[in-house]
């Protein structure tokens, strides 16, 4: 992965760090900053869902650094970013079903946490912070595709907390002039995503079901649809928003594919990468979840140059033959 570098200047000369850089979507942009030869990739974890597995190949490089710490206290935070230019701020409790069985520390993690990032990276200059952003602040929303200026009333907790990541990032452009951009994120995929534990995201439970022969439960009556978003996608997103030369405010775009997938054409991808037939259980709808989500990304393509590389189909190859390869290798 990662064999196309998505920047221009050389990464030789900065200092990033990536908060949940042991996690899914943080691992991956630490491995694309290493490859292209950055000055220092500093990584901020406290392995509440995040892996070592996913960071260990790092390890003993001389321009990583691992800080395990919780973004909930804030002394930790300020020692974060000692010396760094650039901060891709990825930890948060994400998760739907967990958010509402456990709206405090849900919202500990993701606000309050999200508030020290902020306060910190601000009092230390660095040039430019980029956090993880949902599409789930859309909420009941009906409008498709999504445009980033349209949403409606969230419905979950989890959602809040990322609402509220958004309206900290306008207040402090606003009151500090400190400008930072939002990804929101639409159901981002592909390997080192950890397909066990109670909250685990569908295509990675999807694909162990097919590896494994058995048959997945799917929510619902599986039209559902969702804009899924292969991870080095995200990637890409995070290395341009974090180099672009200047903004003047507050941003928040759309990091998607731009394509609805239904749950069931889900499965039948993945069923069909793994050469089975095997007919998925069906069961009640999820709280708190919407019923369709689809990204307009023309905003993430003008403001940063976001144009995304991997499709669904090419993702979830990716992804499948990843899983095959790993999934017993690894604790994921």
């Amino acid at each position: 992965m990662y064999d196309k570098p998505y920047h221009n200047d050389s990464l030789n000369n900065k200092s990033f760090l990536v908060t949940g850089g042991a996690g899914f979507i943080g691992s991956g942009l630490v491995e694309y900053l290493l490859k292209y030869g950055a000055k220092k990739v500093r990584v901020l974890d406290n392995f509440a869902t995040g892996s070592m597995d996913n960071i260990r190949p790092h390890l003993d490089n001389p321009s990583f650094e691992l800080l395990e710490g919780d973004i909930r206290n804030p002394e930790t935070c300020r020692e974060a970013v000692i010396g760094i230019d650039y901060v891709s701020h990825q930890a948060a409790l994400g998760s739907v079903p967990r958010s509402i069985n456990d709206p405090l520390t849900s919202n500990d993690v993701n606000i309050t946490g999200h508030l020290n990032m902020l306060v910190a990276a601000r009092d230390a200059g660095v040039k430019r912070m980029i956090y993880a952003a949902s599409s789930s602040t859309y909420g009941d929303h009906p409008g498709l595709p999504k445009v980033e200026d349209q949403i409606g009333k969230p419905l979950s907790p989890y959602a809040i907390t990322k609402f509220v990541n958004e309206l900290y990032g306008d207040i402090f452009s606003r009151t500090y002039n400190f400008h930072t951009i939002g990804l929101r994120y639409f159901n981002v995929f592909g390997p080192r995503q950890n397909p066990r534990g109670p909250y685990a995201a569908v295509i990675p439970l999807f694909i162990e079901a097919a590896l494994k022969g058995e048959a997945p439960f799917i929510n619902g009556d599986g039209e559902t649809s969702r804009d899924f978003t292969f991870v080095e996608n995200a990637v890409q997103a995070n290395v341009k928003a974090m180099l672009l030369p200047e903004i003047k405010q507050h941003e928040v775009i759309n990091i998607a594919f731009g394509e609805r997938t239904t749950l069931n054409q889900l499965w039948e991808v993945v069923t069909g990468l793994a050469g089975k037939q095997i007919p998925a259980q069906y069961r009640d709808e999820r709280a708190g979840d919407v019923r369709h989500s689809l990204a307009n990304i023309q905003k993430a393509n003008n403001l940063i140059g976001y144009t995304p590389e991997f499709s669904v189909h090419q993702g979830l190859k990716l992804a499948y033959d990843w899983y095959a390869a790993n999934l017993q290798q690894r604790t994921v």
